[in-house]
């Protein structure tokens, strides 16, 4: 099909909302994780929010299938929703479909930073609540895979990159319709997400692993996954001249 081609295929989608998420907080991980002494008060405070976070975390999350339609030299259409970037077009080049997500750690844990004034509690807090959104992501991965059979993955994340600015946070939302706010996630007017301990992104099938490290410079980045690879942008994703005859 040639670029900027309608594709019968690039029909709309409907997201799955996940609940009923378990999570683990071990709370003896979390003493050894947050270098706070078993014995110390500070340990017993832990162990109280502990509790607290325990009776009222509900991780969710929103994932789906959408077809992936028109692709033009730096654009791809992905459920009738026109995305820019491109890494995310080369990336997709063989995919027939794709598995938007959102994930989030869940406004009832969220809340409860209102609660606290201490700021080592709050920093405590935000662990848990990157416990919880970790639930939520590897539910997603499991339903992904559970129900699509995708095969071979990986995903890239709007912000992630230069190329993919968090700006395409506002086209991944529409996708989703009302199903973000189903699970409590809003956008705001600088395209970050609230609750801020959540994530999105689009899920792919593909033969060659990618990871969105590879292309950022960023030194010393604490998120960090794989090493930059300076070569990688011209190897793969650099737009190739067109052959004359």
């Amino acid at each position: 099909m040639r670029a900027g081609a309608a594709n019968p295929c690039a029909m709309v989608s409907s997201a799955n909302i996940l609940t009923d998420i378990p999570v683990c907080f071990e709370t003896e991980e979390l003493l050894l994780r947050l270098r706070v002494d078993r014995d110390s008060p500070d340990a017993q405070q832990l162990r109280d929010l502990v509790d607290r976070v325990r009776s009222v975390a509900r991780p969710k999350a929103a994932c789906g299938q959408w077809y992936v339609g028109a692709k033009g030299t730096e654009t791809v259409e992905i459920g009738r929703v026109t995305f820019t970037s491109r890494v995310l077009r080369v990336n997709l080049e063989h995919a027939h479909r794709v598995f938007p997500y959102l994930a989030t750690c869940g406004r009832e844990i969220d809340a409860l930073g209102e609660t606290l004034d201490d700021p080592l509690q709050r920093y405590w807090l935000d662990e848990l609540k990157m416990v919880a959104l970790g639930a939520a992501s590897a539910r997603v991965r499991q339903h992904i895979e559970q129900t699509y059979r995708p095969g071979k993955t990986s995903a890239i994340s709007p912000g992630s990159l230069r190329d993919w600015p968090i700006t395409q946070q506002r086209p991944l939302f529409s996708l989703f319709g009302d199903a973000a706010a189903r699970i409590g996630v809003t956008l705001t007017d600088s395209f970050l997400m609230v609750p801020t301990k959540s994530v999105s992104g689009i899920v792919f099938p593909t033969e060659v692993s990618f990871e969105s490290c590879r292309l950022c410079p960023r030194p010393d980045c604490p998120g960090r996954r794989a090493e930059y690879d300076p070569n990688l942008w011209e190897q793969r994703y650099a737009e190739k001249p067109a052959r004359c005859g």
